[in-house]
């Protein structure tokens, strides 16, 4: 509609642009569809210089004024926000990389691709692979259809099935999660389209968490797909939870990509839906929400913006009786919860300093998950290792380790840390025999 538009009255693209404020490309990306045109503010701009009737975009005779929110204003959108997949590449990364990891699973999915599945659960060959890589190969194979499992649970098994994955989540024993997860997901596909609303629901909550899994994993390209699946099957489920859930996923992924602007668009706008500001749940997944926007804002370096966010977070945890919910949505939601990603958030503005002081307002003991744990100590050990603080990094990374091995072994965030450590000074019989068990040593 658009083009036509544009064409009948002569205009090139970039006489558009110029009238709507894109750049021709841009506007040449909206006509082909390759920019998502679900913005309710895009598609008025659109509608007003090109005297279409509001109505056959499908919006209303006057829309709800933008709610400015530090900065970034946010509006009710047509359309859950859509990115474009095809573009993201390793453009920016957290986590730090691991080229022998990298090395490896490029081979593995070259014989994917040739049809070939990993080794399946119990076999030698998948005993002498890291358990992170076992995963996600096998998330993989689950997703893309490759392979089989003779095992699958059936559909009355499915909720108790999908229980114990989030136990294995919240424990971090990744290697039951390796099996089950995929498992599950091949057990949702398996039971066929004409199913109930709760087995679809079973499928989205498995792919929420394989999206998060791989996230943690820095795999985003599989991220990106499994945080879509998700969002479709929420959407066809009518689980606003579970979209919102999906939403700050993407919010994640694009963030890792580079696109902080973005994904705090994602974030707030997700946290704008009125449907989750009908229940205590949904009050809770705002704030993860908005969690997720401080971190975004800290990525781009508006420290003041981050801190406004958190302590918005914060206030609606409080608010909430400071009890964790929502434990299986982003590890839970609680004042202890968004304690800890202002950890996070505050080294991410580059002031370790800050961070440990905002870890050392946090007991550990007070986080809902042997998996947030883990995280407490991996974020205090980044920050004293920004800090030079050598030993106590160490002594934070044993403690991780303590809690949660197969967590620590298994993120190249934590691995790249311990690499590091080992390249830049003096070694201890601790930090190598660490090294070691996490299969970092040179």
């Amino acid at each position: 509609m658009i083009r036509s538009r544009r064409q009948a009255r002569g205009w090139t693209l970039a006489d558009l642009g110029a009238r709507t404020g894109y750049s021709a490309s841009q506007v040449s990306r909206y006509e082909r569809g390759l920019s998502s045109l679900s913005d309710v503010a895009v598609l008025r701009r659109f509608a007003d210089v090109l005297d279409i009737r509001p109505k056959e975009f499908g919006l209303t005779a006057t829309s709800p004024p933008a709610e400015n929110r530090h900065g970034h204003s946010v509006t009710l959108s047509l359309g859950y926000p859509r990115l474009p997949g095809s573009r993201v590449g390793r453009t920016q990364r957290e986590d730090g990389d691991d080229p022998v990891r990298r090395r490896k699973f490029l081979a593995l999915s070259a014989a994917a691709t040739a049809g070939v599945s990993l080794p399946g659960p119990g076999s030698a060959a998948a005993e002498d692979m890291p358990v992170g890589q076992v995963l996600v190969g096998r998330l993989r194979d689950a997703m893309l259809g490759i392979g089989q499992d003779n095992e699958l649970p059936g559909p009355e098994q499915l909720p108790a099935e999908l229980a114990r994955v989030h136990t294995d989540f919240h424990t971090c024993h990744y290697t039951n999660l390796a099996v089950r997860l995929p498992r599950l997901i091949r057990a949702g596909h398996a039971i066929g389209s004409d199913v109930e609303a709760e087995h679809l629901d079973l499928l989205g909550q498995s792919y929420l968490l394989a999206t998060r899994m791989l996230i943690k994993l820095d795999e985003q390209q599989l991220g990106w797909m499994a945080a879509d699946r998700a969002r479709h099957v929420a959407e066809a489920a009518g689980h606003p939870l579970a979209v919102a859930e999906a939403a700050r996923n993407l919010a994640v992924l694009a963030r890792r990509a580079g696109w902080e602007e973005q994904a705090l668009s994602i974030a707030l706008n997700a946290a704008a839906d009125p449907s989750l500001r009908t229940s205590r749940s949904g009050a809770a997944e705002r704030g993860l929400l908005i969690q997720s926007a401080a971190y975004s804002a800290a990525r781009s370096g508006d420290r003041a913006g981050m801190r406004e966010l958190t302590d918005e977070a914060a206030a609606i945890a409080a608010h909430l009786g400071g009890h964790t919910a929502l434990r299986d949505h982003g590890g839970g939601f609680s004042p202890a919860t968004v304690q800890l990603h202002r950890i996070s958030a505050e080294f991410s503005t580059g002031d370790p300093s800050a961070a440990l002081n905002a870890a050392r307002a946090l007991p550990p003991q007070s986080l809902p998950s042997v998996e947030r744990r883990a995280r407490y100590y991996t974020d205090v050990a980044a920050a004293l290792a920004q800090r030079g603080r050598r030993d106590e990094c160490v002594r934070a990374l044993l403690a991780a380790e303590h809690q949660a091995p197969q967590e620590t072994h298994s993120r190249p965030a934590v691995r790249s840390l311990i690499t590091g450590l080992l390249l830049s000074g003096r070694t201890t019989p601790e930090l190598r025999a660490l090294a070691a068990r996490a299969g970092t040593l040179p």
